[in-house]
């Protein structure tokens, strides 16, 4: 494969970052949609007659299969049309399924109102990562990227406090065509629709023009998924490395915030409204702190000539939550237990940014979503895929206690975040070599 030319000509820094706040606003909605459902575990236990891991099933695989399996086809769309209408298109499925889980009256029909949620989904990331590739010189990506990820935190806190609201104040009702609905139906609808507005809002971005595009090819030619898949064969060690370290990164996370809301419940006896507001709040603050804290770090590791730090800053990141999710519920009372679970969410997002980038900063323009998608196969097959049944199969079949889901949670912290650190840790020589090929051939700059 030839080396892939340079360009240099990004858009204005103002308008850069005015996509950023569009894509970070289309990606909060995206994870509203996604998590609203781990705040209102019991009421939908008891409304559909489903069991703990059931319902991780909703929350996981449902979501995930699609999601994942997706997201490698709308990558590869991503490469070659417009990323803006692939993210229109996504955006407004999966708030319109949304809303149709809220109607669900079995446990079959809310697994496929979850799997039309990942399918919309899918369309988001891929081509968002694509786009702020083009928009952001290499040496601001994982600062912006970093910002875009924060709405991971943002959007789960914010789905947490409007949601227990909700279910607080808005009683039963029974509505004309549709029949009984209980809050946490309403829930849904409530957080589902508006999301469609991102239509319109994603009409207002412009396409940018590709950056780091193969030498002599024009903004159109693009590269065949054979050539991709020949691509990451021949880095197979790197790439290998960095999906299985990010996928059980994604496993611890979302493994055990999927389950911090019912924790907070069975052990301490919080109701939904209390546990939303405060558990959201401290997702929206120590959530975005640590992601744009370590956003700043790689950036400045990176200017300093250490492109490694991506991999460090995982490996110091999973260090620093082993402690602190095997104690966090273990604590006596639930203010101490979210006192240090406020720990675990900031080291838990301090090497989200950088995630994203670091694959972006390896990988030739025409196949950075496709790679992108690679990225969050492996992320979110592994992490929202098993991460949430895995607590949950330590409570159902090993503990055999619902009582038990705290020793879930320390269970899954004590085996899951040292494997994060060690893949880290091992991708992070062949990662700095790949970097200086890339730098080389003009995939990045420094």
């Amino acid at each position: 494969m030839t080396a892939p030319s340079s360009n240099t000509d990004y858009p204005s820094p103002a308008y850069a970052w005015y996509v950023v706040g569009v894509l970070v606003v289309a990606y909060t909605f995206s994870f509203i949609d996604r998590t609203i459902l781990t705040l209102m575990v019991g009421p939908i236990r008891k409304s559909l007659e489903i069991s703990d891991f059931e319902i991780s099933l909703l929350h996981g695989l449902a979501f995930a299969v699609f999601y994942t399996f997706l997201g490698i086809p709308i990558g590869w769309m991503a490469d070659r049309y417009r990323r803006t209408r692939i993210i229109s298109v996504g955006a407004f499925i999966w708030s319109f399924m949304t809303a149709l889980c809220g109607l669900a009256r079995s446990f079959g029909g809310m697994f496929m109102a979850r799997v039309g949620v990942g399918v919309g989904e899918a369309a988001l990331s891929p081509a968002a990562f694509s786009l702020l590739a083009d928009y952001f010189p290499p040496a601001k990506l994982s600062r912006a990227l970093s910002v875009y990820s924060s709405a991971i935190y943002v959007g789960t806190g914010v789905a947490n406090i409007a949601g227990g609201a909700i279910i607080a104040l808005v009683p039963a009702m029974v509505l004309p065509f549709v029949g009984e609905m209980e809050p946490w139906r309403i829930v849904f609808i409530v957080v589902g629709l508006p999301g469609i507005l991102i239509c319109a809002l994603m009409l207002t971005v412009r396409e940018p023009a590709r950056k780091g595009l193969i030498a002599g090819a024009g903004p159109n030619q693009h590269v065949p998924f054979k050539e991709v898949l020949q691509f990451l064969w021949r880095r197979r060690v790197i790439y290998g490395l960095l999906l299985f370290g990010y996928g059980f990164k994604g496993m611890l996370w979302n493994g055990v915030t999927a389950w911090i809301p019912t924790h907070f419940a069975r052990t301490y006896g919080w109701q939904a409204g209390e546990t939303g507001l405060w558990y959201g709040l401290a997702m929206v603050v120590f959530g975005t702190a640590g992601i744009l804290t370590g956003g700043v770090v790689t950036g400045n590791l990176r200017a300093k000539g250490r492109p490694a730090g991506y991999l460090y800053v995982a490996v110091f990141g999973a260090l620093a939550t082993l402690p602190a999710g095997m104690v966090a519920p273990l604590m006596p009372n639930a203010w101490a237990s979210l006192a240090v679970f406020c720990v675990f969410i900031f080291f838990g997002s301090f090497p989200v940014g950088a995630a994203a980038a670091s694959f972006q900063e390896i990988t030739p323009n025409q196949m950075r979503a496709q790679v992108s998608a690679l990225y969050l196969f492996g992320n979110n097959l592994i992490g929202i895929g098993l991460g949430p049944t895995l607590v949950a199969a330590f409570t159902d079949f090993v503990f055999e206690d619902d009582a038990a889901l705290r020793y879930s949670l320390v269970a899954v912290t004590a085996i899951v975040a040292p494997l994060i650190a060690a893949f880290m840790w091992w991708a992070a020589k062949p990662f700095a070599a790949e970097f200086e090929w890339a730098k080389k051939a003009n995939v990045t700059s420094s």
